[in-house]
């Protein structure tokens, strides 16, 4: 009796690349580049050009020439899919699978580019010392970032062994909580193991890229989840808290548990790349107190009928909440405004709009007062 054959599902759980994250999916997209001949491979660190491509025969080194772009969100990133040619010396990376997620901010340059960070990721773990005091706007704009780029944000407060006292500790994640509506929040301790193990629990199976500054102990956290020393780590300054970089480049490494790891570098800068949703999904609750506003484009600075201001005045919305909510939004407008013809239009629209107003309020005053 003949035996019925295997489900494409069970031949992609079965393949070289699963422990890398392929799955059904990524073996359908990749159908028609099979069908040339070509090797599907997932990029696991990039620099000068060339990438290193773990394929089912091994981890090949390969040019990727033949994937320059205009855009530079379409570079070959740590995490893309790829497909690469089946032998010869040099190897190219031919083209990359569409991306279902990819974490971009914006570059510190003035030509108003973005930065692709990570590609295809599940998980975006924002890791946050408590080593110095708490800065609750960073982490709204590292969320903002992580919601827009369509992975699930998770935030890691790492060296919680630095704050013994029980009681103390659950202010800081009763207060990250309430900035991050919706997303995870766990103290971890890579020198004791604390919440080591819930962490490695809640990723496995996934995608997860570690973001944070410099001195947030993400190699130390890489290395705890990997349950070896892989990542060079170095120490903190004690003046105020802040290290060097350890990682300087981006890598993709197996858990243990099953899943990957993409380990960055610190991040000076964290600068907002289109992220006008990431940031209403981090503002959750200013985003639903607009909708009772009596007018539907009510920009909460005095407005009759503002359900915001009234949440500021009983002190159900802290005034910082919203000064953050307000400063996020306006510099995602000058980005976008910086690629957006229409929008820039807008803007100096509204400008002139707002300018004449003020004019004829000062000429009333003056009429009023001669």
């Amino acid at each position: 009796m003949s035996l019925p054959p295997a489900s494409s599902e069970a031949s992609s759980a079965s393949h070289p690349l699963a422990p890398y994250g392929w799955d059904e999916g990524w073996e359908t997209e990749f159908a028609p580049y099979a069908a040339q001949g070509l090797l599907p491979g997932r990029v696991v660190r990039v620099d000068r050009g060339q990438c290193d491509v773990v394929t089912s025969g091994g981890t090949v080194r390969a040019d990727t020439e033949f994937v320059v772009p205009r855009d530079p969100l379409k570079v070959v990133c740590t995490g893309d899919w790829a497909a690469v040619d089946p032998g010869g010396d040099p190897r190219y990376v031919r083209t990359l699978l569409p991306r279902r997620t990819a974490f971009v901010r914006s570059t510190s340059s003035k030509r108003s580019e973005g930065q692709i960070l990570a590609a295809n990721v599940d998980h975006a773990i924002i890791a946050v010392p408590l080593a110095v005091e708490l800065d609750l706007g960073r982490i709204e704009r590292f969320l903002a970032l992580a919601w827009e780029s369509g992975a699930q944000p998770l935030v890691v407060l790492t060296k919680a062994d630095l704050v013994p006292d029980p009681t103390g500790l659950s202010y800081l994640v009763d207060d990250v909580e309430t900035t991050a509506p919706g997303v995870q929040v766990l103290p971890v301790s890579a020198a004791t193991g604390e919440g080591v193990d819930v962490l490695s629990a809640v990723v496995s199976g996934s995608t997860s890229v570690l973001l944070g500054v410099s001195g947030a102990g993400k190699s130390t956290l890489a290395n705890a989840l990997l349950g070896e020393d892989v990542m060079e780590v170095q120490a903190t300054r004690d003046v105020d808290g802040k290290g060097r970089h350890t990682t300087t480049t981006r890598n993709l490494l197996v858990l243990p548990g099953g899943g990957v790891l993409i380990d960055t570098p610190g991040l000076r800068g964290v600068g907002l790349w289109d992220a006008g949703q990431g940031v209403g999904q981090v503002f959750a609750e200013i985003e639903e107190l607009a909708e009772e506003c009596r007018f539907h484009d009510c920009a909460h600075g005095g407005e009759p009928g503002c359900a915001v201001l009234a949440a500021l005045e009983d002190g159900s919305l802290p005034e910082r909440r919203l000064e953050s909510y307000r400063k996020l939004l306006r510099e995602n407008q000058r980005i976008v405004a910086k690629t957006d013809a229409r929008l820039r239009a807008e803007i100096r629209r509204d400008w002139r709009l707002k300018g004449a107003e003020g004019r004829a309020a000062m000429e009333a005053k003056r009429g009023r007062i001669r």
